[in-house]
């Protein structure tokens, strides 16, 4: 996170700790005036969470060791993390659907479940409710509105159905359910797409926002939300409009309301069309890739590099940096 006072923060991940162990981590650190300061959580890896009461900020609260999480700053300027894949409150390894606020120097248990694989629970559509609370998940989208909200978007994770990941985290079933968390009332609302686990996606008209238009599940994927308040959606590893499984090359504008595609392919694995370096074109697009890194400068999205497909459709760790002209 960035916070509101220029500091810089980094929650856990899968790493190495203080005894050059490698697993997962829970370690918060803070950047600022050059230094880095060690705010929170163990030294060591694979540490279970420590959850408290739900709603009651203490000093011996920790969220447990994780990689792939989601996070957001309010408005006050207090960190918000969301599930990931690690270590529930029984040292158990799998998903998990925690929501935590970090201030004032504690953690504090705000919603979901203290154990693993817990499954979304979906209320009715755009309707924020207490019991809401999307499933455990990893490598999801998730930006912040103007309003304040939190938002999310597919990850690796857990249905309405309790189809979640089994084994390591390089297997799973792909979501592309979107949520709002209202900060304020302290409710999640379910806001679109499916409650069932690998989803395919519907593309309709190329530019073309519809209210029947959805990205396919996915994880993995570049994501940025520019100047304009519009979220753009890059990629990832999962599901085309055929229903087909493999590395997306798509991309998706969402506008508060309606999903519009607005390049690349409606199918999986396709290569990359390179153009003339610097120049930009229609015809142009970057090959289908997942764990790519995306931002937004103004109101154009660009990516850099991930896992994925080149011009000649040949997989590898790819180097390119791409930006896109709306």
């Amino acid at each position: 996170w960035a916070d509101n006072y220029g500091a810089d923060w980094l929650f856990g991940g899968y790493g190495v700790d203080a005894n050059s162990n490698r697993g997962f981590l829970n370690d918060l650190w803070q950047y600022s005036g050059g230094n880095w300061i060690w705010a929170s959580g163990s030294e060591v890896v694979n540490a279970k969470g420590v959850y408290g009461s739900l709603g009651t900020p203490s000093l011996t609260n920790f969220p447990g060791a994780r990689q792939g999480a989601a996070g957001w700053v309010d408005a006050s300027g207090n960190l918000w993390l969301f599930g990931g894949y690690g270590y529930d409150s029984a040292g158990a390894q799998g998903l998990l659907n925690d929501l935590w606020e970090f201030s004032g120097g504690q953690w504090t248990w705000v919603a979901g479940s203290n154990v693993i694989n817990a499954k979304g629970s979906y209320g009715t559509q755009g309707l924020g409710a207490v019991g809401n609370i999307p499933g455990g998940r990893y490598h999801a989208a998730y930006w912040l509105d103007s309003s304040g909200n939190f938002w999310l978007f597919g990850g690796y994770g857990s249905d309405s159905a309790g189809t979640n990941v089994t084994g390591s985290p390089a297997e799973g079933s792909a979501l592309n359910d979107l949520w709002k968390y209202d900060p304020a009332n302290h409710t999640w609302a379910w806001m679109g797409g499916s409650t069932l686990a690998n989803a395919k996606g519907v593309y309709g008209t190329l530019n073309s926002a519809s209210p029947t238009n959805q990205p396919g599940a996915r994880s993995d994927m570049a994501f940025c939300r520019d100047n304009l308040g519009n979220v753009w959606l890059f990629g990832g590893s999962g599901y085309d409009s055929m229903g087909a499984q493999g590395f997306l090359n798509d991309l998706w504008k969402y506008d508060g309301t309606h999903w519009t595609w607005a390049s690349g392919s409606a199918v999986i694995n396709a290569a990359a069309i390179y153009g003339s370096l610097g120049t930009a074109a229609a015809s142009n697009v970057p090959g289908a890739r997942a764990g790519v890194t995306g931002w937004c400068n103004g109101k154009d999205p660009g990516l850099f590099g991930g896992d994925g497909l080149d011009s000649v459709g040949t997989r590898g760790a790819l180097n390119d940096v791409w930006r896109f002209q709306p």
